[in-house]
């Protein structure tokens, strides 16, 4: 099968030109072209994973381009890392496909909706099976255009079309990096093929800061799509497209691939120990930061949001200090109950008609499965046992406990309490207590099982893939530490998220401390997780400072450059008159000119002999 894996990205490829050509005649009902091409997808990519795990593998090349000496070859790979992925996306995806089609039915672009969805998939999946940068680069940006497209698909308001465009440009900030560090390794090893650059780098036959400068830049493009900070500005605001956008985008596309990245290249960050730190760092930073952030947001779909860019800063931090295997389960595990919650969420908006978790509540009763599938990938994300999300954070903190990095470790605990909190509050404004707003809920009912079914189903690996966790990390070349090493944090990482659920409980649901008293005792912080640490003022400010500098320079190229070359151009218009005005025609005064040159000549002729 391995060798026919070239299939799967196509299926999706080839539900988008359907869906464009005769998208418009079939109406909602090309929506099955799409659910139909993602299930075949999926049962071929699952089909893909099985022949992989008995040993096969596969790998396709073919010459594109020559330019002189340097010929560029196109084709795949499908080995234990891609094999994993690919089954992981499919999947989710096909969840996603089929919800959609009871979230955005009588949508004005439905079919465009579908199409967009379709490319989207299939930028994600051609990028797991590249196996050289330039058709990895290629898919990164269709993966690109297409957020563009999706989170501004309700471009009418404004806000949409703002969020779309911001997304876009914050990300291509990182893609400067990433097609920097492309052309470094392809200048340095004369080949864009992932397998010849990290032979020449395991082979040492690169130089030290070249690998760590080259590993940086590449680095650089998984902040901007995996969202970690600075460049994670982007992320909430991709909120504003449709839920199952935002559940593709968080789960499945557009921030794993960073990740990705980063797993598929690792050979190069651990020749580049200061790149491999970086990592690290930023990644700690990240989940720190955006969890601190979520334990404000009153938008559900926002909380969902910092809450993936905090587990993304997990994953991160993971690779960072050598954990690759742990990160990579906890990109996996972490996609299928991402992918439920914002599902549910979905469910939640499509009942309600909001995302104001204030004001909501009691849902639990109209919206009983969704409230129970909710609650399930809100324990995976806490890290509750026996939830996927316990043994994959778990994986990730006894990976950073066995590291040099120990005051890194306990950011990353600090950090689960904070998830097992904001989580825990989530759940309690929504479904939990007496309706805040009662015309807000008086209509809620649950949703159609177009819409419920796919939450089923993810519940599945949600409640499950966890204890697949010591197959997983062997099956992608790592191992899970076991006994002694690992009890500890365990125990250490089951009470941060047991402190986290009491602690937003007792202040949620029972009510033990005024919401009101504690913003009161607590505004200067309150404050600063609220205005989100102020990136976004600070990254307006670094706008209009270019907007100024850019100024400043047209100024100057306007009344300098621009007035010296055209001082020049009068200067000899000015003279070309003078002389004109002496060729009248009139021999005096030939006769005239040619007296005062001679005269003039004897005078600086007389002058240098002097001085000579």
């Amino acid at each position: 099968m391995p060798q026919h894996a070239w299939i799967i990205p196509a299926l999706p490829l080839a539900s988008y030109a359907l869906t464009v050509f005769v998208g418009r005649r079939l109406g909602e009902r090309a929506a099955y072209i799409g659910i139909a091409a993602l299930g075949l997808a999926t049962v071929l990519a699952f089909w893909t994973l099985a022949a992989v795990g008995g040993g096969a593998s596969a790998a396709m090349s073919v010459p594109w381009l020559r330019l002189g000496d340097w010929e560029i070859r196109m084709g795949f790979q499908v080995g234990r890392l891609e094999a994993a992925v690919l089954a992981m996306v499919t999947l989710v995806s096909w969840m996603i496909f089929i919800f959609s089609k009871g979230y955005m039915h009588g949508d004005a672009r439905f079919n465009r909706f579908y199409a967009h969805l379709s490319l989207f998939v299939t930028g994600m999946l051609t990028l797991v099976m590249a196996d050289n940068f330039l058709l990895f680069f290629v898919a990164w940006e269709i993966m690109g255009l297409c957020s563009y497209l999706l989170i501004g698909h309700w471009f009418e308001e404004v806000e949409n079309a703002r969020a779309a465009f911001k997304a876009f440009l914050v990300t291509r900030l990182g893609d400067v990096g990433l097609l920097l560090g492309i052309w470094t390794l392809a200048a340095a090893t004369g080949s864009l093929r992932f397998a010849d650059i990290l032979e020449k780098v395991e082979a040492g036959e690169l130089s030290g800061s070249l690998v760590t400068v080259a590993a940086l830049l590449l680095f650089m493009g998984a902040v901007g799509k995996s969202a970690q900070v600075p460049l994670h500005i982007w992320l909430p605001d991709a909120m504003a497209g449709p839920t199952p956008v935002s559940a593709l985008i968080h789960a499945a596309t557009m921030v794993a691939a960073g990740v990705f990245l980063v797993g598929r290249t690792y050979p190069l960050f651990e020749a580049a120990p200061a790149a491999l730190a970086t990592v690290a760092y930023i990644g700690a930073v990240t989940a720190l930061v955006a969890a601190l952030i979520a334990t404000v947001q009153t938008d559900i779909k926002k909380t969902l949001a910092y809450s993936t860019m905090s587990q993304l800063g997990y994953m991160m931090l993971a690779m960072g200090v050598g954990g690759f295997a742990a990160g990579l389960f906890h990109l996996e595990a972490h996609a299928f109950f991402k992918a439920l919650l914002f599902l549910a969420a979905g469910s939640v908006i499509h009942a309600v008609h909001t995302q104001d978790m204030h004001r909501m509540g009691g849902l639990i009763g109209p919206l009983r499965l969704t409230g129970l599938t909710f609650l399930a990938g809100a324990l995976a994300l806490a890290g509750i046992p026996p939830f996927a999300g316990f043994f994959s954070k778990d994986a990730v903190l006894v990976a950073v406990h066995a590291s040099p990095y120990r005051a890194l470790f306990w950011v990353a605990l600090f950090t689960a309490f904070l998830t097992a909190y904001y989580m825990t509050r989530a759940a309690a404004l929504t479904f939990f207590g007496r309706p805040r707003e009662r015309e807000v809920i008086e209509h809620a009912h649950e949703s159609p099982p177009v819409m419920t079914a796919p939450l089923l189903v993810l519940v599945v690996p949600t409640a499950l893939f966890g204890f697949l966790g010591p197959w997983f990390q062997a099956f992608v070349g790592g191992h899970e530490a076991h006994g002694a090493e690992a009890a500890p944090v365990q125990a250490l990482a089951i009470g941060a998220a047991v402190a986290g659920i009491l602690v937003a409980w007792a202040i949620y649901g029972f009510r033990a401390l005024d919401r009101r008293t504690a913003i009161r005792l607590l505004k200067p912080l309150y404050v600063l997780f609220k205005e989100k640490f102020f990136f976004d003022h600070l990254g307006l400010a670094v706008a209009r400072l270019g907007m100024l500098l850019s100024l400043a320079v047209g100024a100057f190229d306007r009344l300098v450059v621009d007035g010296l070359v055209n001082g020049v151009a009068w200067l000899v218009l000015l003279i070309g008159r003078g002389a004109r005005a002496l060729t009248a025609g009139s021999a005096q005064a030939y006769a005239l000119v040619m007296l005062a040159g001679v005269v003039i000549g004897l005078f600086i002729y007389q002058v240098l002999g002097r001085v000579g």
